[in-house]
């Protein structure tokens, strides 16, 4: 039981970066779909820098960086050329799939380091709480700090008011000074980040190699976490824990042979996305009381 509780926490961690960046996208008013994209180049290029290089410090900063210039191009796209936002984001998520699979291709298979886990001296040996609580890598502590960072900025800080005032109406803050454009750009940089170091967890903690394709739609989940936390960062982690759990129960059904299909038991994780979304969007006054008024509207100003 100790064993599988750990596999939900660190399944979690993924799911919890990205979702998190995303939140703070949304919050300014910005709907990006590409969130699979980033995490892919996340991995690969953590997973190249690692094999390449030997350090994990250069892996983790290396496959978070790419996450955001991965950003960068749909930023400059959907806000600089206000194209639409949806089809950039899904264009975005087919060229991260295509391009990390193909300067990943001599890597696939490769053995990869693992981040070592930093146990906190005292409270790690406390039976079971230790394990659970004390005995992880930096990027699980992180993601978790993050979550409360994130809620911490947007609500009690004046930038965060004026993010969260370019997502509710952007016409209105630029009337008032602001500069959408350019508040929307670094929201959606900090989205990139935070899903390039969700990739780069996968290949350094969860399954030491790379392999095409290894998100596995957890980008995707991450973008339905958004929705089932109504753009509430707190309840990020909360959400993450969840859909990890879902995950790891199917992979021990598999491992233990419940008499069911294994693809049956492959689909949970996204029919438990599909049942959160449908349970939500019938709800109208639940899913609309913290959506951003301005989400996936386009800007352009002096229009």
């Amino acid at each position: 039981m100790l064993e599988l509780i750990i596999a939900v926490i660190l399944s979690s961690v993924p799911i919890m970066l990205a979702a998190t960046g995303e939140l703070v996208v949304e919050r300014s008013g910005v709907l990006n779909l590409g969130v699979e994209g980033m995490m892919l180049m996340g991995a690969v290029i953590a997973s190249i820098t690692v094999i390449t290089t030997g350090s994990l410090f250069l892996a983790v900063i290396f496959g978070a960086l790419s996450g955001l210039l991965t950003s960068i191009v749909f930023g400059f796209f959907a806000l600089v050329l206000a194209t639409n936002q949806v089809a950039t984001g899904l264009a975005l998520t087919i060229f991260g799939t295509g391009l990390s699979g193909l300067i990943g291709a001599e890597y696939v298979g490769k053995a990869i380091q693992r981040l070592e886990a930093l146990n906190i001296p005292i409270l790690s040996n406390i039976p079971y709480l230790g394990p659970i609580l004390f005995s992880h890598n930096i990027l699980v502590y992180f993601s978790f700090i993050m979550a409360f960072i994130v809620g911490w900025f947007l609500l009690k800080t004046r930038p965060g008011l004026v993010l969260r005032a370019v997502g509710n109406n952007h016409d209105s803050a630029h009337a008032l000074g602001y500069s959408v454009v350019f508040i929307r750009f670094c929201s959606v940089m900090f989205g990139g980040f935070m899903a390039g170091l969700g990739g780069a967890f996968l290949p350094l903690v969860l399954t030491p190699h790379w392999a095409e394709g290894m998100t596995a739609g957890k980008g995707w989940i991450a973008l339905a976490l958004v929705v089932f936390a109504s753009w509430r960062p707190l309840r990020i982690p909360i959400g993450a824990l969840l859909f990890s759990g879902i995950t790891v129960m199917q992979l021990v059904g598999q491992a233990r042979g419940w008499a069911m299909p294994s693809q049956f038991l492959s689909m949970l994780p996204y029919l438990a996305t599909i049942a959160v979304l449908v349970i939500i969007s019938r709800n109208k006054e639940f899913s609309i009381i913290n959506a951003p008024a301005s989400l996936g509207k386009l800007f352009i100003a002096g229009k």
